[in-house]
């Protein structure tokens, strides 16, 4: 519900006097705001409406609003916001920014930037790269890790019952979908909720429900001074953003996977999980990203009903995220793949490739023996280990972790791709029994290739986790393992045809 007139002040942001500058001043309208772009700045303001879970009814709460979207994105997106600005009305009448009369409105400073930079443009336009969704990934779980932990009411499981409830009645106020198929979804959410209750009450007891971002998609991800920055978070709602942070992260996997870039998602998820070892939420994701297609489904059904022109567009825009929602609380059986193979055999290249096409979406959490040795060790992927950390008794210790993180996760009915050299009997006994004790199918897979192709690839790689030499390789060589019973590969094709060979298969 709209409150009050700003249309003083949308001309004066709009004029290019107030400005400084001669050329025309552009404005993006969304539901809660209206942006202004200005030579190098962005002027961020309010909508004056009162709605059920945001007030910007006031001058004053506009204000405050504005102070603390200063506050709360600083740290995600330095350099972009500048500061909360007041725009007063003088004595002759006019306004002012930050003059000496009565407040009449508020606005956030931002420094402006091409909307090229948005990662949702760069998904348009094919740029997305695995680097920048690593980046990505590692910026938003070093925001994660130092996020306020704030206990809700009731637990986790209550937290979500929360969204559930508002996204059903989101839904009813739409023509998009009939009672019945609604009534339906809502209770595919509530039978995924109450098989997860346990685990969701656990995660809010240990401190997994922080004061997170809230609104953390695409749009919401820009591209600065080369860095990936999270900014517009949700400031006026606390309650909206107090959520378990793999839902916060999920908005951005759901993102993603919508827009077909499931190697993206898979990417981002395991990358993070390699940064905070939150190993046991990972069985969560599938149904974090569904509640998240349900958001938008019902917003968006909600946007199509006053919407004349497009309202045929949104309308199926919205049955896309309600159809993928629903995919996404299908029950997938846990599996485990272990892929093997010398130095070069390109084991990270097929496991990464495999890895979206396996278990739920966003697909199988990979655990490969060089992140997890170099994490034991405290250092990053790209730092190089000296030879001590690769003594046998630190191996048998990598694959001891490797091997119970993969239980973990199959017992909560999660999948694994494991990635490992897996060159001595010991360590492919270890990891088949993870599945074995479970009753769960296994695929071992072990790739190879002519010495001479795999004395290439180590010689021509560059960055990575992998620490392996052509000095490695060649020790590796001489004890090369004969008696593997796992189904081999041979490891020069292509790695498309690799992947489609290995989901042909059967445990």
């Amino acid at each position: 519900m709209i409150i009050g007139n700003q249309q003083a002040a949308i001309a004066f942001l709009a004029d290019p006097a107030t400005h400084g500058s001669a050329g025309p001043v552009e404005t993006i309208e969304t539901h809660i705001s209206r942006v202004f772009l200005a030579g190098d700045r962005a002027f961020k303001m309010k909508r004056a409406v009162k709605l059920p879970y945001a007030d910007f009814s006031t001058p004053e709460l506009r204000l405050q609003a504005c102070r603390k979207e200063l506050e709360l994105n600083s740290e995600t997106a330095p350099g972009l916001y500048l500061g909360a600005r007041r725009i007063t009305r003088e004595e002759d009448g006019r306004l002012a920014f930050d003059g000496s009369g009565d407040l009449a409105d508020a606005v956030v400073e931002m420094k402006r930037f091409d909307q090229s930079a948005l990662l949702d443009r760069m998904a348009l336009a094919g740029t997305l790269t695995s680097e920048l969704m690593t980046g990505t990934a590692r910026m938003i779980a070093r925001f994660h890790r130092t996020a306020p932990v704030l206990h809700t009411n009731g637990g986790g499981a209550a937290n979500l019952a929360a969204v559930l409830d508002i996204n059903k009645a989101g839904f009813a106020t739409s023509h998009v979908f009939d009672a019945g198929e609604v009534e339906a979804f809502d209770g595919l959410f509530r039978k995924a909720l109450a098989r997860h209750a346990a685990l969701l009450d656990r995660r809010e007891a240990a401190g997994k429900v922080r004061r997170c971002h809230g609104d953390l998609h695409l749009r919401n991800i820009c591209l600065l001074d080369g860095e990936p920055r999270l900014f517009d978070c949700i400031e006026f709602n606390d309650q909206i953003a107090t959520v378990d942070v793999l839902y916060d992260l999920a908005f951005l996997l759901m993102d993603l996977w919508h827009r077909g870039f499931p190697e993206f998602a898979n990417l981002v998820m395991n990358r993070y999980l390699d940064e905070v070892d939150d190993e046991d939420g990972f069985v969560l994701l599938p149904l974090f990203m569904a509640v998240r297609a349900a958001v938008r489904a019902h917003v968006t059904a909600t946007h199509a009903e006053d919407a004349n022109a497009r309202s045929q567009d949104l309308a199926a825009e919205a049955r896309s995220y309600f159809t993928l929602a629903r995919d996404l609380l299908q029950e997938y059986p846990p599996r485990l793949i272990a892929i093997g193979g010398l130095s070069g055999s390109g084991k990270t290249t097929v496991a990464e490739a495999l890895a979206p096409h396996v278990g739920a979406p966003p697909g199988a959490r990979i655990l490969e023996s060089d992140r997890i040795r170099k994490a034991m060790h405290g250092v990053p992927p790209e730092t190089r280990l000296p030879e001590r950390a690769y003594r046998p008794e630190v191996s048998i210790k990598v694959y001891g972790e490797m091997a119970w993180r993969t239980g973990l996760i199959l017992s909560e009915g999660g999948s694994v791709v494991a990635n490992a050299v897996f060159d001595r009997p010991d360590d492919r006994t270890l990891i088949e029994t993870q599945a074995h004790e479970r009753a769960l199918p296994f695929l071992g897979i072990w790739l190879e290739a002519d010495p001479a192709v795999l004395w290439q690839r180590v010689s021509d790689r560059t960055g990575g986790p992998s620490d392996a030499t052509v000095d490695i390789l060649s020790r590796q060589l001489q004890r090369h393992p004969r008696d593997v019973n796992w189904r081999k590969l041979d490891a020069g094709r292509n790695p498309v045809d690799i992947v489609a060979e290995i989901l042909r298969m059967r445990a």
